[in-house]
This record gives structure tokens, sequence and C-alpha cells, in this order.
């Protein structure tokens, strides 16, 4: 299954550390967008969005 990738708006074209979500049914893919065929996170929703919360705290 060929998954759509998508990085924020935030990010540049620069070349700068990016990471990329896809959604899989229910969960969310996260992987870094330099090493696309490196590792890759599957969340599920409730610990993606804790994810989020804590990344907006910092």
């Amino acid at each position: 299954m060929e998954l759509s990738w998508k990085k924020s708006s935030y990010s540049d074209n620069l070349g700068g550390n990016c990471v990329e979500l896809a959604q899989l049914g229910e969960d969310v893919g996260i992987r870094d967008s330099q090493d696309p065929d490196g590792p890759k996170l599957l969340l599920a929703p409730t610990a993606f969005r804790a994810l989020l919360a804590d990344l907006k705290q910092q």
C-alpha cells in the first residue's frame, strides 16, 4: 500500500530537518523527510494527540 506522505507548510525547502505524516486507517505514520526509506513510527490517534500536546508545551 502506497502512503501519501505530507510535510508541514511550516517546513522550508532549504533542506532542514522535517518530519512527514501519513494517515493509515485511524493511525498516523511519522518519518524523517531526509530518510524516507528509514524507520517510521506508527501512532494510534490518542498517542499522536499526546505527542502534539507535549510538543506544543515545549
